[in-house]
């Protein structure tokens, strides 16, 4: 079988290599493609989706990109077929000069994962330059004694291209005084040079017109050519010389513009113009001529602009010494420029996450970065650090990037934002630096719940308050922020009374005002408690709780309510007794009364408003007590009256006022015979049923006397009794109380006294009981007042008597029961038609 690599060039070969080479990826996540130059704008380079595992359409959806620090993107991703292609114009001339290898750098990152690769792309050389001489036409100078072998120095053709493509060799026309001989320099360039065949002669030819031809190596060969002038001289024996073939000097970059770097040294032992020497660059690039200077006199070299050795590291040049016939002596000047560190190190952000959750673990990643230093050695060494108070950290990456991380869990409401502060720093001397900041936001999340300023609230609002006032203002704050931070309010469900609270106050959701839907009453309500609850808006939802006293104040809103005296409800009036013999100071009547406020609005005075007779009454300002100021004269009227206002302390004050009518007598009996003038008031019905009453007595007593000789102890028992009660009786004229008589009947009704009365047909022979006074401030219990009344002493006196005959005879006994009832029956009819006759004529003669 054949050989297939048989026939192949070396060329050949070693483009195959260097492509299989390439199409694989290399160890360490670095990928290497190989790209001959000046490719069409999408030109295929390599599957790079393939080479990082992925399938065509995941490279947008991992948001795979290039990431570069170049200025101009030389490649794109294909997101269609997954591959790499070309972004434009790729001029490895242009990327790389005359560098033995091409390689263009970038790194591919994928987004989702913040995973770099490195990616290193060879750019192959094309024979797409042509070999170019710096001008079209040289003038050279010769001595018509030149010998033969006589070498000029002839300006030589660059090629762009490297390698093959670059330039190879020089052609020279035909003529019979010159050859062309070649000389390649430590540089590699090769240097053409003329060979002097046979001598010259410038009476024949003064100037020999030579075409001198640059060829590369490519294929096709492209070639440039620039026309040679030989001029042929007087005789110049002697050419100069320099001390040094090669001239070395080292500066550092930043050696300011203007400095001289060295003097080169050219003899001549020649006289005159032949021994006058001048200085010049001899095919000096573009960029020698405007970093350098040369003196052509002194032959010293100055810098006219700034070194940069991140530019250039050093600078060759070649000095041509010549004197005035023409000889002339090269000599080569190399520069070295040495680095200093002028280049502050710079950070380049590469991917950022804007803001990040307050609840990301541990070790999140919040950037990738690279740092990069244009200097060299250790003033291009770069470290990088952040402030150690941060939760954060750097972690080194490939090549020169780095991760930023969290260290720890974040908490928004403590720091919302960061500002992170990057330190970049070379390892020069002195050491320069540079500082990047990094702006994070934290995310919020519902953490807190809304917390009220204070555990509980009170307040105060007055009663008859109009609807819908504003009572309070409650404000519960959040720590979150956005809707995790929007409270609303609201009030929990609860009863008062049996009564919902929402129907007594409503809150307002949004601001936290609380208000009254009614007008509350303190004598109905005088404090709510309420619990206010606050709700955010976050998911789920938080909340809190705070206690609200609402108070009632009172206001001055009711008038005083009189307890006593107060009128009967039968529409008659009341009277108070008092005896004539009364000294002064001495209680008539008290004047009880209530208000339904509180505090000072139901501090109650009293005070005399009115009175028939000024000066003989005086109220107790605080107690309300109605009592003489003076001793009672026998010109005072019989009948008093008396207003007594009541006022409590609000503002404004409320009053009430009552009317009182006392009567001046020493007893009641005195009373009732005044009544006989008014005798006539009586109707005729009242005393005819009087005169029955009587005869029905006188009957009864005459059947009742044939059994006094059987009753006779009994009838002396209750003779007995009598007599005690008419020695009672006899104490009517000193009685210290007060009286309040009704119309239809004897009422009693007093505070500080109760008493009974009993009257028989006489009134001489009334039966009367006064238990001791009472001075107490409220009223009397009913407990108190509760006395037996005259009617039931009678029954039982009768029902002594009835035991006593029973001792003598059964018989006797239910006779005595017979009579004994009829008996009371009549009495009790007596006792009180006289008791409301004579009442009401004593009241008609008040009313008078």
């Amino acid at each position: 079988m054949a050989d297939p690599l048989k026939g192949w060039g070396c060329r050949e070969l070693l483009l195959l290599f260097l492509f299989l080479g390439t199409q694989r990826r290399a160890r360490a996540g670095q990928i290497r493609y190989s790209l001959r130059e000046e490719p069409d704008k999408g030109s295929f380079v390599g599957n790079i989706a393939k080479d990082l595992g992925l399938e065509p359409q995941a490279l947008a959806e991992r948001g795979v990109r290039i990431v570069s620090r170049g200025r101009i993107q030389l490649f794109a991703l294909n997101p269609g077929s997954g591959s790499l292609v070309t972004a434009g114009r790729i001029d490895r001339e242009e990327l790389c000069a005359q560098s033995a290898q091409c390689l263009v750098s970038f790194n591919i990152l994928i987004e989702n994962k913040m995973k770099i690769y490195g990616v290193e792309v060879e750019i192959i050389d094309i024979n797409d330059n042509f070999p170019r001489f710096r001008d079209e036409e040289v003038k050279v100078k010769v001595n018509e004694n030149a010998a033969t072998g006589t070498r000029l120095v002839l300006p030589f053709a660059r090629d762009a291209d490297v390698g093959v493509n670059s330039l190879q060799s020089y052609q020279l026309s035909s003529n019979m005084h010159f050859s062309l001989d070649e000389k390649s320099g430590s540089d590699g360039q090769k240097y053409p040079e003329l060979v002097l065949e046979q001598p010259l002669d410038r009476e024949k030819v003064a100037v020999h017109d030579l075409l001198l031809t640059a060829l590369d190596g490519g294929d096709p060969v492209l070639s440039s050519t620039t026309h040679i002038r030989v001029m042929v001289l007087d005789a110049n024996d002697n050419a100069p010389q320099f001390t040094r073939s090669e001239y070395r000097v080292s500066v550092p970059e930043s050696i300011p513009v203007g400095t001289r770097l060295l003097t080169l040294t050219a003899t001549d032992p020649d006289e005159g113009i032949n021994g006058k020497l001048t200085y010049s660059f001899r095919n000096e690039e573009d960029k020698i001529s405007q970093t350098f200077q040369l003196d052509s006199n002194l032959g010293e070299i100055s810098t006219v602009q700034s070194l940069d050795y991140e530019e250039s590291r050093f600078y060759l040049m070649e000095v041509v010494a010549q004197d005035g016939g023409a000889l002339l002596a090269s000599a080569n000047v190399v520069v070295t420029v040495q680095d200093v560190n002028d280049n502050v190190p710079e950070m380049i952000l590469t991917s950022l996450a804007s803001s990040v959750s307050e609840d990301c673990p541990p070790g999140t990643v919040i950037a990738l970065f690279s740092v990069h230093d244009g200097d060299s050695g250790e003033n291009g060494e770069v470290a990088c650090s952040i402030s150690r108070n941060l939760p954060f950290k750097l972690e080194k990456s490939v090549d020169n990037y780095y991760h930023l991380l969290t260290t720890r869990t974040l908490d928004r409401e403590d720091i919302s934002d960061y500002n992170i502060t990057v330190t970049v720093i070379d390892r020069g001397n002195p050491p320069l630096s540079s500082e990047n900041h990094i702006s994070l936001k934290v995310a919020d999340i519902n953490d807190n719940p809304p917390s009220f300023p204070h555990t509980s609230y009170s307040t105060y609002i007055p009663e008859n308050n109009p609807r819908g006032i504003s009572i309070f203002s409650v404000t519960a704050l959040d720590p979150d922020s956005g809707k995790n931070a929007q409270v609303t309010y609201s009030l929990a469900k609860d009863t008062f009374q049996g009564t919902s609270l929402s129907s007594y106050v409503s809150i307002n959701s949004d601001t936290g005002v609380l208000y009254a839907l009614g007008s509350f009453d303190y004598e109905q309500v005088r404090n709510l408690q309420l619990w206010v609850t606050a709700s955010d808006s976050g998911d789920p939802p938080l909340s809190s709780n705070v206690s609200l006293s609402l108070f009632v104040l009172d206001q001055n809103d009711n008038t005083p309510e009189i307890l006593y005296p107060t009128l009967p409800t039968d529409g008659s009036t009341g009277v108070e007794l008092a005896p004539r013999s009364a000294e002064p100071g001495y209680l008539v009547t008290k004047v009880v009364a209530v208000d339904r406020d509180s505090g000072q609005n139901a501090w109650l005075s009293y005070r005399l408003l009115k009175a028939s007779e000024p000066g003989l009454f005086a109220v107790g300002l605080h107690s309300g007590e109605v009592r003489t100021a003076r001793a009672l004269l026998d010109r005072d009227a019989l009948k008093q009256s008396l207003v007594v206002a009541v006022q409590d302390h609000g503002q404004p004050p409320l009053s009430a006022t009552v009317t009182l009518t006392v009567a001046v007598a020493d007893s009641i009996p005195d009373v009732l015979a005044d009544l006989t003038s008014l005798e006539s008031l009586a109707n005729h019905d009242d005393s005819s049923l009087t005169l029955y009453l009587v005869v029905a007595v006188a009957a009864v007593s005459c059947v009742f006397l044939a059994f006094v000789i059987v009753l006779l102890a009994l009838k002396l028992r209750r003779w007995h009794t009598s007599r005690m009660l008419q020695a009672s009786g006899g104490g009517l004229a000193s009685v210290p109380a007060s009286h309040f008589v009704g119309v239809d009947g004897v009422r009693a009704f007093l505070q500080t006294y109760s008493h009974e009365i009993s009257l028989t047909a006489d009134s001489g022979k009334s039966h009367l009981i006064f238990p001791q006074p009472n001075y107490a401030d409220t009223l009397i219990s009913h407990e108190s007042c509760e006395k037996s009344e005259p009617l039931l002493i009678s029954e039982k006196i009768n029902a002594n008597e009835e035991l006593e005959v029973v001792q003598v005879s059964s018989f006797t006994v239910e006779i005595l029961e017979t009579f004994s009832s009829l008996v009371s029956s009549i009495i009790f009819l007596l006792h009180s038609k006289i008791n409301y006759v004579n009442s009401k004529s004593l009241f008609a003669l008040f009313r008078d």
